[in-house]
């Protein structure tokens, strides 16, 4: 066989990874394979191939008798809507797509290529761990890798989409990347496996219950997409990196967008009289951004604060708000982790920053307090302190006690701080606040009842309004709801060269 015939066949025995009949089991699971999840990823006819023809080196246990082009992992550079993106697709045909030395060493020159190239690297995960038979040598291969995801953190995006089961070891990159996809029904994600829990633990789980996607989107927050399939997820990778620039020296993408009455009068009824009643705060968003742009990450997890991207004149912003709806938008431990790791993302790749503040203060409780609601709460606060990006903030109506210092209040390095007439920023609420100041007078009073009511509006009349704020300069305009969006796509444009210098260090050391 001349050369030419031999590099044909050895590329077409790439091309079947583990083989036609495996690959058709994994369509009867629902699942595609390896190359037609870049097929559908990557623009068409922009995938390179890189590594097509690696094997692997074990030549123990019978390893010697079955050997593979390109060990169980498809590598290589590609682009999405024209934009170059560093992506690595796992095939689970080949030995259950288990990570051996070879098999990593692909991985970690992608890695590699992505970072010095300044480009977004894709991780399609479809894997059952460490090759068995390698061992340490397999170990060794997700250590190397685990490396190039901590150096390239901070410089260059890191998605990773969950597409099947990913067991032990091949569970810690995705977590250190930005974002985790995962499709529904086909993807897990476990240290350890329902066997090794039942045998450990005697508890019987199945690998849904304990690491399955809406296990993960709604209980651990490991998981920050759910999708029903794979192609779901796959096209929703293309959008989220959309809002995000190639690397951290650069900005994200801007869309072309046309200026018009930029007044939303529906904002003006969303307050409801009652402050005690709950809103939507989804729905005051819809109408803050550009029209269908917001995409919520982390939706089903500690749902009392909603996070996402979106776009406001065409330019991307993170959005970080309090939702009554739910909890009465109260921060605690869960919301704090949640809303903290997304400020810090937008912070490294210069994507600007709007918080939208209704905060009645932290949960109590013990729980709160013996899980550590100190210290996770004070993520948020060391994260949004921290953000050197354009900060602005809207307090739409409570902004409580410690709570107001966290929601990136002006004390804490935002640029712009509006507040609705519906604002009320003060230690407490004005029931509470007027039993503790006045508890002498209303113990005395023949009626305590009526005079606990009269010292609540007295109090709020004097505090639970945006205008004392404003006037020591804390609140830059008190405005109406319709004008928000007219101001906010103004006030980031004047941010967007915004400079800011500090401290020399090495790192600061957040409260983890």
């Amino acid at each position: 066989m001349d050369k030419i015939a031999l590099l044909k066949e050895k590329k077409q025995q790439a091309l079947l990874g583990g083989g036609a009949k495996r690959i058709e089991a994994q369509h009867k699971k629902g699942k595609l394979s390896a190359r037609e999840r870049l097929q559908l990823l990557l623009d068409e006819g922009s995938f390179e191939e890189i590594g097509m023809l690696v094997t692997h080196r074990c030549r123990d246990f019978g390893m010697e008798k079955e050997v593979y082009q390109g060990d169980g992992v498809v590598t290589g550079y590609g682009t999405i809507n024209g934009r170059t993106v560093y992506v690595f697709s796992q095939d689970f045909t080949v030995f259950g797509g288990s990570l051996s030395e070879t098999h990593a060493e692909k991985i970690v020159k992608i890695m590699e290529l992505a970072m010095q190239n300044g480009a977004p690297v894709i991780g399609l995960n479809d894997s059952g761990g460490a090759r068995i038979q390698e061992g340490v040598v397999s170990l060794g291969g997700y250590a190397d890798i685990f490396y190039r995801n901590v150096q390239a953190s901070g410089v260059i995006p890191q998605i990773s989409a969950i597409l099947g089961p990913c067991a032990g070891g091949a569970v810690y990159s995705p977590a250190i990347t930005d974002f985790i996809m995962m499709a529904e029904n086909t993807s897990y994600m476990f240290v350890t496996g329902p066997n090794v829990v039942k045998t450990v633990t005697h508890e019987t789980v199945t690998s849904e219950e304990l690491g399955g996607a809406l296990t993960h989107a709604s209980k651990s927050g490991v998981t920050h997409f759910t999708y029903a399939n794979e192609v779901e997820c796959i096209n929703n990778i293309k959008r989220l990196l959309s809002y995000m620039p190639q690397n951290c020296e650069e900005d994200a993408p801007r869309y072309a967008y046309e200026a018009g009455d930029e007044r939303r009068p529906a904002l003006n009824n969303v307050i409801p009289a009652n402050p005690n009643q709950p809103y939507d705060i989804k729905e005051v968003i819809a109408e803050l951004v550009d029209s269908e742009s917001f995409m919520e990450v982390h939706k089903d997890f500690a749902e009392n604060i909603v996070v996402g991207f979106a776009r406001m004149g065409g330019r991307s912003i993170g959005i970080v708000a309090n939702q009554p709806a739910f909890l009465a938008g109260v921060l605690d431990i869960n919301s704090s982790r949640k809303s903290g790791r997304f400020v810090r993302f937008c912070d490294a790749f210069n994507i600007p920053l709007l918080v939208l503040v209704d905060v009645p203060g932290f949960l109590p409780g013990t729980d709160q307090e013996w899980n550590g609601i100190i210290i996770n709460g004070a993520k948020l606060l060391y994260a949004l302190s921290e953000a050197t990006v354009p900060k602005i903030t809207v307090i739409t109506r409570k902004a409580y006690g410690g709570a107001y210092d966290v929601m990136n209040s002006k004390h804490i390095g935002a640029d712009l701080n509006y507040a609705w007439p519906t604002a009320e920023i003060a230690v407490m609420g004005a029931k509470g606040a007027a039993e503790i100041i006045f508890k002498k007078e209303i113990a005395e009073a023949t009626d305590p009842e009526a005079k606990l009511k009269e010292k609540e509006n007295e109090y709020t009349e004097k505090f639970a309004n945006p205008y004392g704020a404003a006037a020591r300069g804390y609140i830059d305009e008190v405005i109406m709801p319709e004008e928000t969006r007219g101001k906010l796509i103004r006030g980031f444009k004047m941010l967007e060269n915004k400079v800011a210098k500090m401290p020399k260090r090495k790192h600061g050391n957040i409260p983890l």
